[in-house]
């Protein structure tokens, strides 16, 4: 069966050149990079090489880029280092009722410990009025989190315009570039953020690998506590082969993002035209062009996300309903809720994201056979719906 796999704002298959890069570092250059001696040296030449890759791919310099274990991990360090390092300046938050659960549950933690947030409200594309975030500062404001672009609809938000307000008001401005960094051109200086998150694996990198960006000046207390690695801002061994890994990622990244983008971007908007023209009942979730251009999220009235994905798992094809950390909880998308969508419509949703490996040939593949699986979907869940029908009356 050929497999068409369209889950790439999950995870991404790791490049070739990239394994080939981090090998020599399992085995050969295998020393502690604090270490003084050589083979402790040829790892600390190697990580600081592949910082100043993720560095600039980023437009920042080497020595503001810290690694982490991952996306999650460079979200709470910014959200619990500013607090932490900034409580006797305030104690108030604001985040956006979209963003990632590693911001909303650090908020909530956050919460149990003294400090207030202000979870905003977005339209009904997942955007978040910059204005909605001025008028929320008050005098006890320390930070502001709003993610780049939402990893379930796409939708771009308008960080720049945010982070001129941050910046005027004097109050440090984090956002979480996961779903961005590596797939649109993303500037620190032009976005006017002061914390960025990043993750490895959604751009060809290894996994259990991220970064976090620290601007230059920018109060954080230390995330994780022990030896005196990343310039004291988070303890413990540094991972050499990842980082290599990751470090190689970014260098594939800068020099092919402009040509995979304008690739990407036809095959989405090929798909979306495809889905909106052969399957009734079906709206596109997120901005119609303020979207990353691998992304296309739809809801489908009358047929449940589950049943789909099992079908489309039967044709070979992977595709998911929302975010890969949220796959086990029951309850519908809290993205989709904000955004105005019913828990019925957001029990509906697909989401497809493109990557390296999508052809234009898979889309058609897909389109061919998902409005018969949706179909069948729909029949199926009728069934189901009346047999819990007959449950609750009997």
């Amino acid at each position: 069966m050929n497999r068409i796999y369209l889950d790439y704002a999950a995870t991404t298959p790791t490049h070739p050149e990239v394994v080939q890069a981090m090998l020599p570092y399992f085995t050969d250059v295998f020393g502690n990079p604090s270490t003084p001696y050589a083979y402790g040296q040829e790892a600390r030449k190697a990580v600081e090489e592949a910082r100043n890759k993720v560095a600039s791919l980023i437009n920042a310099q080497s020595e503001e880029i810290v690694f982490t274990s991952g996306g999650t991990e460079a979200d709470n360090f910014a959200i619990e280092g500013v607090a932490y390092a900034n409580e006797n300046a305030g104690n108030h938050i604001i985040t956006t009722s979209i963003e990632h659960h590693a911001v909303i549950e650090t908020g909530k933690f956050l919460e149990k410990r003294g400090f207030t947030v202000t979870y905003l409200p977005v339209d009904k594309y997942g955007l978040v009025n910059p204005q909605d975030v001025k008028k929320a500062i008050t005098d006890k404001t320390i930070l502001i989190s709003v993610m780049h672009a939402n990893n379930e609809v796409g939708t771009i938000e308008s960080i720049s315009e945010i982070g001129k307000i941050a910046k005027e008001r004097g109050i440090i401005f984090h956002t979480d570039a996961v779903q961005t960094v590596g797939h649109i051109p993303v500037d620190v200086d032009e976005l006017g953020v002061d914390l960025l998150s990043i993750s490895a694996h959604k751009l060809y990198g290894p996994k259990g690998i991220g970064a976090l960006y620290i601007k230059k000046g920018t109060r954080l207390a230390p995330f994780i506590h022990g030896g005196q690695q990343e310039r004291r801002q988070r303890a413990g061994t540094e991972n050499t082969p990842a980082i290599v890994g990751f470090g190689k990622a970014a260098e594939i990244a800068a020099e092919e993002m402009t040509d995979e983008v304008k690739r990407l971007t036809f095959l989405r908007d090929k798909f979306i035209t495809g889905l909106l023209g052969q399957v009734d009942d079906l709206q596109l979730n997120g901005h119609p062009t303020k979207r990353l251009p691998n992304n296309i999220n739809v809801s489908i009235d009358s047929a449940k996300s589950e049943l789909m994905l099992l079908n489309l798992e039967a044709e070979g094809i992977y595709a998911s309903a929302g975010s890969a950390c949220s796959s086990s909880n029951p309850e519908p998308s809290h993205v989709l809720l904000a955004l105005g969508l019913s828990p019925e419509q957001a029990r509906s949703a697909l989401r497809f994201t493109l990557g390296r490996g999508t052809t234009e040939n898979s889309i058609e593949q897909v389109l061919e056979v998902l409005p018969h699986i949706i179909d069948k979907a729909m029949v199926m869940s009728e069934l189901l719906e009346g047999l819990a029908r007959r449950s609750r009356c009997c």
